[in-house]
Protein backbone atom coordinates (compact mmCIF):
# COMPACT_ATOMS: atom_id res chain seq x y z
CA UNK A 1 0.00 0.00 0.00
CA UNK A 2 1.08 3.50 -1.01
CA UNK A 3 1.50 5.72 1.58
CA UNK A 4 2.07 9.57 1.18
CA UNK A 5 4.25 10.35 4.30
CA UNK A 6 7.18 8.09 3.38
CA UNK A 7 9.99 8.14 5.45
CA UNK A 8 13.33 8.80 2.97
CA UNK A 9 15.09 7.03 5.48
CA UNK A 10 15.04 3.93 3.21
CA UNK A 11 15.93 5.50 -0.33
CA UNK A 12 19.08 3.45 -1.82
CA UNK A 13 22.04 5.22 -2.77
CA UNK A 14 24.68 3.30 -5.63
CA UNK A 15 27.59 1.51 -3.58
CA UNK A 16 30.32 3.57 -3.05
CA UNK A 17 32.56 1.55 -5.45
CA UNK A 18 30.57 2.74 -8.43
CA UNK A 19 30.81 6.04 -7.56
CA UNK A 20 33.89 5.14 -7.24
CA UNK A 21 34.25 3.90 -10.52
CA UNK A 22 32.87 6.39 -12.46
CA UNK A 23 34.67 9.38 -10.99
CA UNK A 24 37.97 6.91 -12.37
CA UNK A 25 36.33 6.74 -15.73
CA UNK A 26 35.41 10.15 -15.89
CA UNK A 27 38.82 11.17 -14.88
CA UNK A 28 40.17 8.96 -17.35
CA UNK A 29 38.14 10.38 -20.21
CA UNK A 30 38.69 14.01 -19.25
CA UNK A 31 42.40 13.07 -19.72
CA UNK A 32 42.01 11.43 -22.48
CA UNK A 33 39.21 12.25 -25.01
CA UNK A 34 40.92 14.78 -26.98
CA UNK A 35 43.51 12.37 -28.37
CA UNK A 36 40.86 9.31 -28.36
CA UNK A 37 38.91 11.88 -30.73
CA UNK A 38 41.87 12.72 -32.52
CA UNK A 39 43.44 8.92 -33.39
CA UNK A 40 39.18 8.20 -34.48
CA UNK A 41 39.55 11.50 -36.52
CA UNK A 42 42.76 10.54 -37.96
CA UNK A 43 41.66 6.81 -38.75
CA UNK A 44 38.93 8.00 -40.59
CA UNK A 45 40.84 10.74 -42.86
CA UNK A 46 44.25 8.09 -43.61
CA UNK A 47 41.01 5.63 -44.83
CA UNK A 48 39.48 8.06 -46.55
CA UNK A 49 42.23 9.33 -47.81
CA UNK A 50 43.99 6.30 -49.03
CA UNK A 51 40.63 5.23 -50.85
CA UNK A 52 40.90 8.23 -52.52
CA UNK A 53 44.72 8.06 -53.95
CA UNK A 54 43.87 4.21 -54.70
CA UNK A 55 41.10 5.44 -57.07
CA UNK A 56 38.79 3.17 -54.75
CA UNK A 57 36.16 5.95 -52.97
CA UNK A 58 33.20 5.19 -53.65
CA UNK A 59 32.70 8.55 -54.16
CA UNK A 60 35.05 9.64 -56.59
CA UNK A 61 32.41 10.57 -58.62
CA UNK A 62 30.44 12.13 -56.56
CA UNK A 63 33.51 14.65 -55.43
CA UNK A 64 34.55 14.87 -59.41
CA UNK A 65 30.76 16.29 -60.31
CA UNK A 66 30.76 18.41 -57.21
CA UNK A 67 34.28 19.86 -58.35
CA UNK A 68 33.99 20.27 -62.44
CA UNK A 69 33.90 24.07 -61.47
CA UNK A 70 37.75 23.96 -60.13
CA UNK A 71 39.91 24.25 -63.28
CA UNK A 72 41.92 21.15 -62.32
CA UNK A 73 41.19 17.27 -64.38
CA UNK A 74 39.47 15.05 -61.65
CA UNK A 75 42.00 12.64 -62.20
CA UNK A 76 44.47 14.88 -60.30
CA UNK A 77 42.40 16.32 -57.85
CA UNK A 78 40.33 13.37 -56.32
CA UNK A 79 43.58 11.57 -55.96
CA UNK A 80 44.92 15.08 -54.17
CA UNK A 81 42.51 15.86 -51.30
CA UNK A 82 43.02 11.84 -50.84
CA UNK A 83 46.56 13.54 -50.47
CA UNK A 84 45.51 15.70 -48.05
CA UNK A 85 43.18 13.60 -46.25
CA UNK A 86 46.07 11.35 -45.49
CA UNK A 87 48.57 14.38 -44.29
CA UNK A 88 45.61 15.56 -41.90
CA UNK A 89 45.59 11.86 -40.44
CA UNK A 90 49.49 12.01 -40.22
CA UNK A 91 48.92 15.31 -38.21
CA UNK A 92 46.54 14.82 -35.94
CA UNK A 93 48.61 11.57 -35.02
CA UNK A 94 51.51 13.06 -34.36
CA UNK A 95 50.24 16.01 -32.91
CA UNK A 96 52.44 18.13 -35.07
CA UNK A 97 51.65 21.11 -37.54
CA UNK A 98 47.81 21.10 -36.17
CA UNK A 99 47.38 24.65 -36.09
CA UNK A 100 47.74 25.06 -39.50
CA UNK A 101 46.14 21.64 -40.78
CA UNK A 102 42.83 22.29 -38.61
CA UNK A 103 41.50 25.26 -40.45
CA UNK A 104 42.28 23.81 -43.86
CA UNK A 105 40.23 20.86 -42.49
CA UNK A 106 37.44 22.57 -41.49
CA UNK A 107 37.65 24.51 -44.88
CA UNK A 108 37.98 20.95 -46.40
CA UNK A 109 34.38 19.71 -44.26
CA UNK A 110 33.03 22.86 -44.80
CA UNK A 111 33.30 22.55 -48.78
CA UNK A 112 32.21 19.05 -48.79
CA UNK A 113 28.72 20.74 -48.45
CA UNK A 114 28.76 22.20 -51.73
CA UNK A 115 26.89 18.97 -52.57
CA UNK A 116 23.99 19.72 -51.04
CA UNK A 117 23.74 23.23 -53.20
CA UNK A 118 25.27 22.22 -56.13
CA UNK A 119 23.76 18.61 -56.89
CA UNK A 120 20.36 18.39 -54.51
CA UNK A 121 18.88 15.90 -56.68
CA UNK A 122 21.77 13.61 -55.82
CA UNK A 123 21.76 14.21 -51.92
CA UNK A 124 18.12 14.45 -51.47
CA UNK A 125 15.05 12.08 -51.99
CA UNK A 126 12.71 13.78 -54.50
CA UNK A 127 14.27 17.32 -53.77
CA UNK A 128 12.85 16.76 -49.77
CA UNK A 129 15.33 18.67 -47.72
CA UNK A 130 14.80 15.66 -44.86
CA UNK A 131 15.35 13.06 -47.11
CA UNK A 132 18.66 12.29 -47.62
CA UNK A 133 20.02 9.57 -50.00
CA UNK A 134 23.01 7.69 -49.12
CA UNK A 135 25.02 10.46 -50.71
CA UNK A 136 23.40 13.28 -48.61
CA UNK A 137 23.65 10.94 -45.17
CA UNK A 138 27.73 11.04 -46.51
CA UNK A 139 27.61 14.67 -46.47
CA UNK A 140 25.63 15.40 -43.59
CA UNK A 141 27.64 13.19 -41.08
CA UNK A 142 30.76 16.01 -41.55
CA UNK A 143 28.85 17.85 -39.38
CA UNK A 144 29.90 15.36 -36.79
CA UNK A 145 33.29 15.26 -38.18
CA UNK A 146 33.55 19.14 -37.90
CA UNK A 147 32.71 19.01 -33.77
CA UNK A 148 35.53 16.55 -33.35
CA UNK A 149 37.91 18.93 -35.39
CA UNK A 150 36.47 21.89 -33.42
CA UNK A 151 37.36 19.30 -29.82
CA UNK A 152 40.44 18.59 -30.77
CA UNK A 153 41.48 22.19 -31.78
CA UNK A 154 40.07 23.73 -28.89
CA UNK A 155 41.93 21.22 -26.56
CA UNK A 156 45.44 22.14 -28.12
CA UNK A 157 47.92 23.36 -25.17
CA UNK A 158 48.49 26.43 -25.49
CA UNK A 159 51.51 28.04 -27.97
CA UNK A 160 54.95 28.05 -26.17
CA UNK A 161 55.93 31.75 -25.84
CA UNK A 162 59.05 32.19 -27.48
CA UNK A 163 61.36 35.42 -26.18
CA UNK A 164 61.57 38.74 -28.21
CA UNK A 165 65.07 40.03 -28.61
CA UNK A 166 63.18 43.41 -27.04
CA UNK A 167 61.35 41.49 -24.09
CA UNK A 168 64.83 39.58 -22.73
CA UNK A 169 67.17 41.75 -20.59
CA UNK A 170 70.53 42.98 -22.02
CA UNK A 171 73.26 41.95 -19.61
CA UNK A 172 74.43 45.69 -19.80
CA UNK A 173 70.72 46.81 -18.26
CA UNK A 174 71.52 46.84 -14.58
Amino acid sequence: MFRLNQSHSHETHPPSSLISAKAQVSAILQKHSSAIMRGALALVFLWFGALKVAHLSPVTELVADTLAFVPVPSWFAVPALGVFEIVVALALITGRWLRPVLPLLLLHLIGTFLVLALHPDIAFKDGHPLLLTIEGEFVIKNLVLIAGTLVVAVTLPPRRKTAHPADVPSAQQS
